[in-house]
Order: C-alpha cells, then sequence, then structure tokens
C-alpha cells in the first residue's frame, strides 16, 4: 500500500522529473513512507532532501525563545522555500496538542515573523515554479484525535486516498472531472448565499478564479474553492465542527460580518484564543478562501483539516491569506479553514437553489 502511495504523491501529485530538488518533510513516525518516497524519487532521477519535524522540539522553540528569536526568520529557510522545486509535506503528528500551552501571544508573534515565507510560497505557487503537495500519514495520535483504532484509522485514510482502486490515478481523474463540472457552475456565478438554521451569509465571487483540488497538492483531494470579493462578505455563520490552530481548539464559532470584516466573534470554546487570532493583523478578520467539500469518501470528523475540509456534504471558510491564484488579494500571516455541516442547509447562486443538504443538485451539474 504505501508504494501505491508513493508512487501517488510523486508521480500524479508532485510529477517529479530529473534534475528536481524535492523536500520531504515529516516526523519520524513516517519514515516507512519516507523510505517508499525516497526509492520513487531517485527512480526519477529527482534529488531529495530530508527534513525531519518533531513536536517537542517545536514545543522547546515556542516555549523557550526570546523575543529576538521568537521573530526571526532563518536565511537557510528562505532560501530553501526560494530554491526547491518541489514539496512533499506529511502529517504524521506524534502529538497533536504540543502548543496547547504556549501563550498565543508567542504564536501570534511567530506567525507575523514567518509571514515573509508564506508569502514566498504563496508567489511561487502562483507562478508555478514550485509544485508542492500535503498529504498525511497514519500514526497512534491521528488515529486517537478521530477517535478510532489505528487499524480503523488506517483503513479510513486509505479509502480517502482511493488506495484500495484497482487504478488510483484514474480514480482522481474520475473525481477531476466531477469537479470539473461544479466549476464550470460556479465560474459563471456573481453572488452565494448560504441558508439555513445557523447560517445566513452572502458573498460574491464575480471575476473570481475556482479552483480544482483533485488531490495533486493536497492528498486525498476533493473540494473546489475560491476566494470571495474581500468586502462583499455579509451576516453570519455559525461552524459546525472544532476549528483547529496549531493544536489548540475553538469549539462552538460564531462570525458576524460586515462589508467583508469579522465586526463580531464568539465561541463556545476557546473564545479569548479566537479573539488572539483574530487580531494577528488586518487580513486575519477577512474571508480568504471559500470551498465545497467534495469527497464523500471522507464521512467522519477527524479533527485534521486536510481530511476534514473535504468532507463530502460540507462547505468552509478560511479567514485569513487569499490563494493569489483564485484572484483574491487579502493577505494575512494565517490562513484558518472553519467548516460547516451543509445537510440541512441550502446554497442559492443568484437567487436560483443550486445545492441542498450537503449535495449540489444533479439538474445543476
Amino acid at each position: 500500500m504505501l508504494k501505491k502511495f508513493a508512487n501517488l504523491l510523486v508521480n500524479y501529485c508532485i510529477n517529479a522529473s530529473r534534475g528536481d530538488e524535492v523536500r520531504v518533510s515529516a516526523t519520524y513516525e513516517a519514515m516507512p513512507l519516507v523510505r517508499e518516497l525516497w526509492l520513487e524519487l531517485i527512480k526519477n532521477n529527482a534529488y531529495p532532501h530530508l527534513n525531519m519535524v518533531d513536536e517537542v522540539l517545536d514545543e522547546v522553540f515556542y516555549k523557550y525563545s526570546g523575543d529576538e528569536l521568537l521573530r526571526h526568520v532563518s536565511k537557510i529557510d528562505k532560501f530553501i522555500y526560494e530554491n526547491v522545486n518541489a514539496s512533499i509535506s506529511i502529517i504524521s503528528s506524534t502529538h497533536t496538542k504540543h502548543l496547547v500551552n504556549v501563550d498565543p501571544e508567542r504564536i501570534k508573534s511567530r506567525s507575523q515573523a514567518v509571514r515573509v515565507l508564506n508569502e514566498i510560497f504563496i508567489r511561487r505557487d502562483a507562478d508555478g515554479s514550485l509544485r508542492w503537495t500535503v498529504t498525511i500519514f497514519p500514526t497512534k495520535a491521528l488515529a486517537q484525535e478521530a477517535g478510532m483504532s489505528l487499524i480503523t484509522y488506517e483503513d479510513f485514510l486509505y479509502k480517502a486516498l482511493k488506495l484500495y482502486e484497482d487504478d488510483v490515478v484514474s480514480a482522481w481523474r474520475k473525481q477531476t472531472e466531477y469537479q470539473a463540472k461544479i466549476i464550470k457552475l460556479l465560474e459563471s456565478v456573481s453572488e452565494l448565499r448560504y441558508f439555513g438554521d445557523g447560517v445566513d451569509l452572502t458573498l460574491r465571487v464575480d471575476g473570481r478564479k475556482w479552483i480544482n483540488d483533485d488531490g495533486r497538492k493536497n492528498m486525498p483531494g476533493g473540494e473546489v474553492y475560491t476566494a470571495p470579493i474581500e468586502d462583499s462578505v455579509e451576516g453570519f455563520i455559525t461552524f459546525t465542527y472544532p476549528a483547529i490552530w496549531r493544536g489548540v481548539e475553538v469549539e462552538g464559532i460564531k462570525l458576524i460580518f460586515k462589508r467583508g470584516v469579522v465586526v463580531d466573534a464568539s465561541a463556545v470554546k476557546g473564545e479569548p484564543f479566537l479573539r488572539k487570532i483574530l487580531s494577528v493583523d488586518e487580513g486575519s478578520r477577512r474571508v480568504g478562501e471559500i470551498a465545497f467539500g467534495l469527497n464523500y469518501g471522507i464521512d467522519s470528523f477527524t479533527k485534521q483539516i486536510l481530511l476534514d475540509e473535504k468532507i463530502g456534504g460540507t462547505i468552509h471558510l478560511a479567514l485569513g491569506s487569499a490563494y493569489s491564484t483564485t484572484g483574491g488579494t487579502n493577505r494575512s500571516a494565517i490562513h484558518w479553514d472553519l467548516i460547516r455541516d451543509m445537510r440541512g442547509s441550502k446554497i442559492f447562486a443568484d437567487g436560483d437553489l443550486i445545492y441542498s443538504d450537503g449535495k449540489f443538485l444533479s439538474e445543476v451539474t
């Protein structure tokens, strides 16, 4: 199964070729997959670089760094961000709440400092000079967070990745075609209205580009997304699932928007942290992304955004930075996805019903 996984990442997601410098980031838990990736990259005459991640070291940095070090941006990190041809990031947590006891102000300071790295990434993604993908490897910590045994979680994840399919790439190409039909519909839309219990939100998307996330940049994929017109978001929305930022959970979030800006925010749990994140910078109070979750093979909330934002029947908004490829102009040190289950709710496009109870109407796609 890991050989199929590595082949999918190298030859479908980043399409590695001769001379590519490829950065692979993972914890030690993901070494079985890293070894298979190493072999696949070398077979493609690509040069692999390993970036080993460890949550304890991350916690040590946040907890003990002085203000100067906390705001330091490494020249080496900048060089890597500017020069690698491709990147494979493997979420493989050994501890999912390693920053829960770190002062949010320190997290805020660090986010502001490394904003320059985020901007390099966004620029290179937009101009096509960086091929990248983010994926996930089943660890005990992630399984526990999802409320599953490790074996059950592995099975759940491999289904989400379509690894049980005989021809994995063909399966993802079918997903591409399905989502392309939805994009064709949305490209003609000026205004969207989300309506239901706990939501009445309108926004404009005219002139913006919808992106087909078919697993190339996020594996598993299964969403279409864009950026709304920055000052167009009006109304309120509550989010079904906890929003998680670097291990800190915020539950029962409700946001009220006026002229594109969050003017009021509340949460059942973690409201002070929510307000800290909203105050990171001017862009953190605006929406940088709206999206539809379309991977109906993902049917459980796992507290892992790479999976949860793709849950079939959900939508999500991201506070903060927009992807330049969508035409969005909002910039921020954060990009925080907040997810709402839309089963029981509706979505209207320019006044016409196009989506109900978690699915696009068959007659519009």
